[in-house]
């Protein structure tokens, strides 16, 4: 291995430990009591170390943000590759986001903190923008599925396609929101699956039987992109 090689193993070695470092403290802290020189401890780094990587602590927690998104968005559109129906895409996707989180559970309350407290954070604009940009991507994907649903006759041609998107993305999360930090650990796995399972029966059973209201149509509800 040649000395650029090295030199850059080296660096991309640093930079996972200190992503590393800052996803544990942000879980165990919250984003508003981490500060750079905690994540360099964690690193075993020197604070200004940190500095040759990242301009702060909110790129630092944005990386991490952007990098797992972009692996389950790429993970999640690979179920298009088998001819399922609708209704089994809903569950595939379901279950992949679901063993995502089940599997880093950190991710989970760095994604639900962004979403639910992002004017504490300070990002740039810019920054802010790039993340929900990524976390619509993942919204589009079961926007794409329900799409299919209508192309294939499996669900009516007059659902909102982006109400009910919605409506299964917030399902999702919050069942994992109210069994993943809460009860015995032996059982939330079975737990979130199974409410899972059952709730998403519940939604597509719902999505085939649905007819538009007249009040639906007389209101002419425009609902916006998360």
């Amino acid at each position: 291995m040649g000395l650029e090689d090295r030199r850059k193993r080296e660096k991309d070695q640093r930079r996972s430990a200190i992503l590393n470092a800052a996803r544990k403290l942000f879980f165990e802290k919250g984003f508003r009591y981490v500060t750079v020189e905690n994540i360099a401890r964690k690193a075993e780094l020197s604070k200004g170390s940190i500095y040759l990587y990242f301009s702060s602590k909110e790129e630092i927690y944005t990386q991490i943000l952007l990098n797992d998104i972009d692996k389950f968005n790429k993970k999640s559109s690979l179920i298009f590759q088998n001819g399922k129906s609708a209704a089994e895409l809903v569950m595939a996707f379901a279950f992949i986001y679901v063993d995502f989180f089940l599997n880093d559970r950190e991710l989970f309350r760095i994604m639900m903190t962004f979403m639910l407290h992002t004017e504490d954070m300070n990002l740039a604009e810019t920054v802010n923008q790039h993340i929900i940009e990524v976390t619509n991507n993942t919204v589009k994907i079961i926007e794409t599925i329900l799409q299919q649903g209508i192309e294939k006759g499996e669900f009516p041609s007059d659902i909102n396609l982006r109400l009910s998107r919605n409506a299964m993305w917030g399902l999702l999360n919050g069942i994992i929101s109210l069994h993943l930090f809460t009860g015995k650990e032996a059982h939330k796995e079975e737990r979130i699956r199974s409410a899972v399972k059952a709730s998403l029966d519940i939604f597509i059973n719902g999505l085939r039987r649905y007819k538009k209201s007249d009040e639906m149509i007389n209101q002419n509800i425009n609902f916006q992109t998360i």
